[in-house]
């Protein structure tokens, strides 16, 4: 794999051991305390975030992903290994990794690929699913993320909140100015909420046509039953708009994954200043 980007690197001491000459991950003052089952105070877990420093990194991440996309989900999966969710663009990424601090268990993880790792590796994961020839003129400066996952047992808001801190930072110290990727909706409940929430994209969150990209396999929403009431936008699409990210056209489906898939894009030049800060002041700086 290659050598891990520096954006995470200047950091304090990590709660967990890391092996010699293996750079640690980003260490993070411990959250507060919340209410445990029976409503008295708990030590809330603590955790840890930073980037994979060697194939055992990025294969527990591969673990979780497995874990989540095809045990959960059910999504087939063709790679050579059974238990790990692994494609021809992980070796060219960057992994970002959240782990319980007690066990050193990785409990979140986003990919990250930056611009030259993506000319390294001939395209983007994206083309997969989308044509994006109108966002060429930005794609030198672009930073794709995606396989965005956190254990079911950990689904309590700071792990997710910790991926988009050292998101930020990553993003803050290499100095790239756009972030894109695919957010993803399951199709399990029929595609209501797919639907639902591209009724909501298309009336407010939508980019400029300039930015527009092509599915290669478009997921048509027509004639799909809507929920009844008001339908909340999928958190982590919900978390990309809250910091001025905009939809670039139309669903793609991905069968294998039993999902639609909206393809996001985001400038740090619009991006609102007080979520950043916020995230941020949860990696602080070297």
């Amino acid at each position: 794999m290659p050598a891990p980007s520096h954006a995470l690197a200047d950091a304090t001491a990590p709660a967990v051991p890391v092996p010699a000459g293996i750079q640690p991950a980003v260490a993070l003052p411990a959250l507060p305390a919340q209410p445990g089952p029976a409503g008295g105070p708990q030590p809330a877990p603590r955790y840890l975030v930073g980037l994979a420093r060697d194939r055992d990194d990025v294969r527990a991440a591969q673990r979780l992903r497995h874990l989540v996309f095809a045990g959960e989900m059910g999504a087939r999966l063709d790679g050579p290994e059974p238990g790990l969710d692994t494609d021809a663009f992980d070796e060219h990424c960057d992994h970002l990794l959240v782990r319980e601090e007690t066990t050193g268990e990785v409990v979140g993880t986003y990919r990250i690929l930056p611009p030259d790792r993506a000319a390294a590796a001939g395209r983007l994961y994206s083309e997969t699913e989308f044509d994006l020839t109108r966002l060429a003129p930005l794609r030198h400066d672009l930073v794709e993320v995606g396989r965005s996952c956190v254990h079911p047992a950990h689904r309590n808001g700071a792990v997710i909140a910790l991926i988009w801190a050292g998101l930020a930072r990553y993003m803050t110290r290499t100095g790239h100015e756009w972030l894109a990727g695919c957010c993803s909706i399951p199709l399990a409940d029929g595609g209501a909420l797919a639907a639902a929430t591209w009724d909501t994209v298309k009336a407010k969150h939508l980019a400029p046509e300039e930015h527009w990209v092509t599915p290669h396999r478009l997921w048509n929403s027509d004639g799909v039953p809507r929920p009844e009431g008001r339908t909340p936008l999928p958190a982590l699409l919900r978390g990309y708009i809250r910091l001025g990210a905009q939809v670039c056209g139309a669903p793609a489906h991905d069968p294998d994954f039993g999902v639609a898939d909206l393809y996001v894009l985001l400038s740090l030049r619009r991006t609102d200043p007080r979520y950043l800060r916020h995230f941020l002041s949860l990696v602080p700086a070297a």
